[in-house]
């Protein structure tokens, strides 16, 4: 099973945070007490990853529902490995992460989404960013 980043876990609850706001200050909405329970634990234990199975089902559920707001492929429609690179040009992917995309888990695919947006050599980040945002001149 595919180990979901602390920096997922953040980027989860600062999600919930915009969408409910704690009413007096204090209180923080249950998904976002969810998920910081789970992320104080993996700081305390000075865990990077918490596997995708060992998430209590309410962090798992309020981190699948930040999941969903996300990009699911990094694609750009520019695609390298069909000419025969071994990793896209385009997105930053292997042939092999191209090929098996739609069967990853949440999880998966978000540590390949880490791998290659840290990397930032792709296409995507540079070259052809305001493609992959859907801005600028090509997006429409």
């Amino acid at each position: 099973m595919a180990g979901i980043h602390l920096h997922d876990i953040e980027l989860a609850i600062n999600w919930w945070r915009e969408r409910a706001p704690s009413p007096d200050g204090v209180t923080a909405a249950p998904p976002v007490r969810a998920l910081g329970e789970v992320y104080a634990l993996m700081v305390y234990e000075r865990r990077q990853e918490v596997e995708e199975n060992a998430l209590p089902a309410p962090a798992r559920d309020a981190w699948l529902a930040w999941y969903a707001s996300t990009p699911d492929a990094p694609c750009i429609a520019i695609c390298s490995t069909a000419q025969g690179d071994a990793i896209c040009k385009g997105c930053g992917r292997t042939e092999d992460e191209v090929q098996d995309w739609p069967v990853y888990t949440p999880a998966e695919k978000r540590q390949v989404w880490r791998r290659i947006t840290l990397e930032g050599t792709a296409w995507r980040f540079n070259r052809y960013a305001e493609r992959a945002r859907g801005t600028g001149p090509s997006a429409s």
